[in-house]
């Protein structure tokens, strides 16, 4: 234990209905270090950082903070004791502008009325303290999730928070966002604000924090100090085992028929002729800073850009750019950057989100056959480790990980040929990224094509059979992956010459 920490977790635990989240949770955070929590999804991370925040409240044990027992009724509560949160998932009302958000809880007004002057300057100051140019008067909802990040973030640090917990911040940022907001923490730290830092990302640990803590299966496996643990040591406490290198076995084929053809694709405002194809085989990579077009391309392939125009051609037929469902009849599943709006019905089970796109295969007469739908759900649950108490456990409450392999395991449950995937290990942990990239291996080896969105470049390199650069909207090269590194894709990104 550590002298004088500024939390203590004295044997902390947690129940939920049929789950076990925490159990006799004990160490110390040392007073204005940036401390990692570490494991797995499911592993607890945020269940107690949560705790800390006055979300939940413990079933057993005591939270020290500063030297004094405390019981959090409510975020409020942490918040007035010095405490902020910047959450993974993100929390707004999305009908409400970006000022309004900063200011909930303590909008300025007089008498009766809000100040809109005052709140538009509280609200270009709060976002100026992270470097952050957004328009305080555009509404949150239409920002994209990188944006509503540093929104979330920027809300966190105006409150003046003496200990601020980070839950996967970076999850949604690009690289330079990634920067400010590394800045910021150091910055933060020499003003004597303690960090909890909640990551699945090995090298943003090793650079920001000083020491690890690290959590399985809901309880403390270890506390150590980053120069006392590399990477591999920390993996193998995650996980229980060694994680041996991957390399993709697709790469050994070579691709064969065209599955996906792209010709002229167009939508205002966003990308403009966009052309390539898809081979059966293939993982075609993209790659490009926030902003450049990615997503907004694969939307408009799955058919959710009324704008969009182009020859899209699937198995050499053509394919309209009208709806989702004429995609899906073409066999092109897409699972995207933002699993709990798009991705998911939250108050549904694991079983409802897995056969939503193939309701029909499981009905007759009008009525689903639920053997044949819970047979299915239990496939890819088992198959992709979804740590959930059963297939009828609400998505609302797994993890953020377990989430994303529900996603995935519905679109692999349809048979997809062409498969998009958004950002697929978005705050996933070392391990399921692994089996994640697996998985889209498999799929290429079995002769599927797969399109692979992706902010973290060594997984776009590593997975990818050649790679799409783009930058505002449209291709500015194209990489293979004998000649792609990290510093060729960024100076493409970047608009500079490769």
């Amino acid at each position: 234990m550590a002298d004088n920490p500024i939390i203590r977790f004295q044997g902390i635990g947690k129940r939920f209905p049929g789950v076990q989240a925490l159990r006799d949770v004990s160490f110390d955070v040392a007073r204005g270090s940036c401390h990692a929590l570490c494991g797995e999804n499911g592993a607890g991370k945020s269940t107690l950082g949560k705790i800390l925040a006055g979300i939940y409240t413990p079933d057993e044990g005591e939270l020290i903070v500063d030297g004094k027992a405390v019981r959090f009724g409510s975020p409020s509560d942490a918040m007035a004791a010095g405490i902020g949160i910047v959450h993974q998932e993100l929390a707004f009302c999305e009908n409400l502008t970006v000022a309004e958000n900063l200011c909930l809880g303590r909008l300025p007004a007089r008498a009766t009325f809000v100040s809109r002057r005052e709140l538009l300057r509280r609200a270009r100051e709060y976002l100026a303290a992270i470097q952050s140019k957004i328009d305080p008067t555009r509404l949150v909802g239409a920002l994209p999730v990188s944006q509503q990040q540093l929104v979330q973030i920027a809300a966190a640090v105006s409150h003046g928070a003496r200990i601020l917990i980070f839950d996967e911040p970076t999850s949604s940022l690009s690289q330079i966002e990634s920067e400010h907001l590394f800045e910021l923490i150091k910055q933060l730290q020499t003003q004597g604000v303690t960090a909890i830092y909640v990551s699945h990302r090995l090298e943003e640990i090793y650079r920001l924090c000083d020491t690890i803590t690290v959590l399985r299966d809901g309880q403390h496996v270890g506390t150590k100090p980053v120069t006392e643990l590399d990477q591999g040591g920390l993996v193998q406490m995650m996980i229980g085992r060694a994680l041996e290198a991957y390399f993709p076995g697709h790469l050994q084929a070579k691709p064969g028929e065209e599955l996906l053809r792209v010709e002229n694709l167009s939508s205002p405002g966003k990308f403009e002729n966009i052309s390539f194809q898809l081979r059966a085989g293939e993982v075609l990579g993209f790659a490009g800073l926030v902003g450049a077009g990615r997503t907004e391309i694969a939307e408009a392939l799955f058919g959710l850009d009324r704008l969009a125009t182009g020859r899209v051609y699937v198995n050499g037929k053509p394919m309209p750019l009208r709806h989702p469902s004429i995609a899906m009849r073409h066999h092109v599943g897409m699972v995207p950057e933002d699993r709990k709006r798009h991705g998911l019905v939250l108050m549904m089970n694991g079983r409802e989100n897995t056969s939503l796109p193939t309701l029909e295969r499981f009905a007759g007469l009008g009525w689903v056959h639920p053997a044949a739908e819970r047979r299915v759900a239990k496939k890819y649950f088992d198959l992709l480790h979804v740590k959930a108490p059963s297939i009828e456990s609400v998505a609302a409450g797994m993890s953020g990980g377990n989430q994303q392999k529900v996603v995935l395991g519905k679109w692999l449950a349809a048979d997809c040929r062409v498969l998009i995937v958004d950002e697929p290990t978005r705050g996933v942990d070392v391990g399921a990224k692994a089996e994640i990239h697996g998985l889209i291996d498999e799929l290429a080896n079995k002769g599927n094509g797969v399109l692979l969105i992706s902010s973290e470049l060594p997984e776009v390199i590593n997975l990818s059979t050649r790679i799409l650069v783009l930058r505002n909207g449209q291709i500015t090269g194209e990489v293979s992956r004998a000649n792609a590194s990290q510093e060729t894709l960024m100076r493409l990104m970047a608009g500079l010459c490769a």
